[in-house]
């Protein structure tokens, strides 16, 4: 048998009160004293209960210590994580997004990288960042792109995951890779295997139509890739990028004919990594619940998995409501950045030139 005491009913709010009221009088003495006088006498008064404690598989008695389990309640809350990084870092940005040669996938990364914290991952940037540093896979990219051949798809992946993978829970959009579906399966495999894998790919849908008429109205800003249409986003200044005041130029393969082999290479490739990664998504949807999630916590609406989405339009304006409702809907908790001053003075700068020009042009 074992004994034990009924614990005692808190404090009244009168007592609380009482107590409250002579420690804030310098009374600290006194309202211990006196809350220990009534906490002794209510246990004094709690009768002793004694309970039988008898294992269910035997008839033996025995006492607490050998009755208690060795693991230990793990306490309930909304916003308890797990350990695993793959299962917690789904709310992580890493983004692939595709389109056909002039879709306005450049136009649209920028609005989202000038709007969210996300980082703007180009593979040519990477690689030209390996050659000028000399790295092994740098020395070795550049001894085969001077014999005019094209990289394996093992050298790109190792280009791009070097950078990845340094990226563990940073918000990613990746540029350029893959393009086939043997770099897209290679790519999946990694970062699968490094527990951060893709979460959202996105596929602009704008008619080959719309593309072939307005690629003659496309203006380039070399250094950065920022690109400019004078249809629908041209630059403040004309002839001049927004942010350094360079001049924009003209991509050499922005005509009809070349551009008609580029949307059947894009049809060619493109395809079978989208049905790679649609595939992806079903599967994950299909997968096990959140280990360390409550089974009251199921039917929240968090993002899980890879998600895959196809948004459709004319123009970049026209897509980008559609883009940045999916991005916030899809990571709830994803900061905006704050505008510094002085990009902010700048971009004021800029408008009020630009509208001045305008206006002078009208007269």
């Amino acid at each position: 048998m074992v004994s034990f005491l009924i614990p005692p009913p808190p404090l009244s709010p009168f007592l609380l009160f009482f107590s409250l009221y002579a420690l804030m009088h310098g009374s600290l003495r006194n309202g211990v004293r006196h809350a220990k006088r009534h906490v002794l006498a209510l246990s004094q008064a709690a009768p002793v209960v004694r309970t039988p404690n008898v294992c269910a598989s035997c008839s033996t008695p025995r006492g607490i210590a050998q009755s208690a389990s060795k693991q230990r309640a793990i306490p309930f809350s909304l916003n308890t994580y797990s350990a695993v990084p793959d299962e917690r870092d789904e709310r992580v940005v890493r983004m692939l997004m595709f389109g056909k040669p002039g879709a306005g996938k450049g136009t649209l990364t920028a609005r989202l990288v000038s709007k969210y914290n996300i980082l703007s991952l180009s593979t040519g940037d990477m690689l030209r960042q390996h050659i000028a540093e000399c790295t092994p896979v740098g020395l070795e990219a550049e001894e085969i792109m001077a014999r005019g051949e094209l990289l394996p798809d093992e050298m790109v992946l190792k280009i791009v995951t070097s950078k990845l993978d340094s990226l563990q829970n940073k918000h990613w959009i990746l540029d350029g890779f893959p393009r086939t579906l043997a770099q897209g399966e290679l790519l999946d495999a990694h970062l699968k295997k490094r527990n951060m894998p893709l979460t959202l790919v996105v596929n602009l849908d704008v008619p080959d139509e719309v593309i072939l008429s307005r690629i003659s109205d496309r203006w380039v800003h070399l250094p950065s890739g920022r690109v400019y249409n004078t249809s629908y986003n041209p630059p403040r200044v004309a002839g001049f990028d927004d942010q350094t005041g360079e001049p924009l130029t003209k991509r050499p393969d922005d005509n009809p004919a070349i551009f008609a082999r580029r949307l059947d290479a894009f049809y060619a490739s493109t395809s079978p990594l989208l049905s790679h990664f649609a595939k992806s998504a079903a599967e994950s949807a299909q997968s096990r619940p959140i280990s360390y999630q409550h089974p009251h916590q199921l039917s929240l609406d968090t993002p899980t998995g890879l998600k895959v989405r196809t948004l459709s339009g004319t123009t970049s304006d026209e897509i980008w409501p559609q883009l940045d409702r999916l991005i916030h809907n899809t990571f709830p908790g994803l900061r905006e950045r704050l505008e510094p001053k002085e990009t902010k003075t700048r971009r004021l700068l800029s408008d009020a030139i630009a509208a001045e020009l305008d206006a002078d042009s009208r007269s």
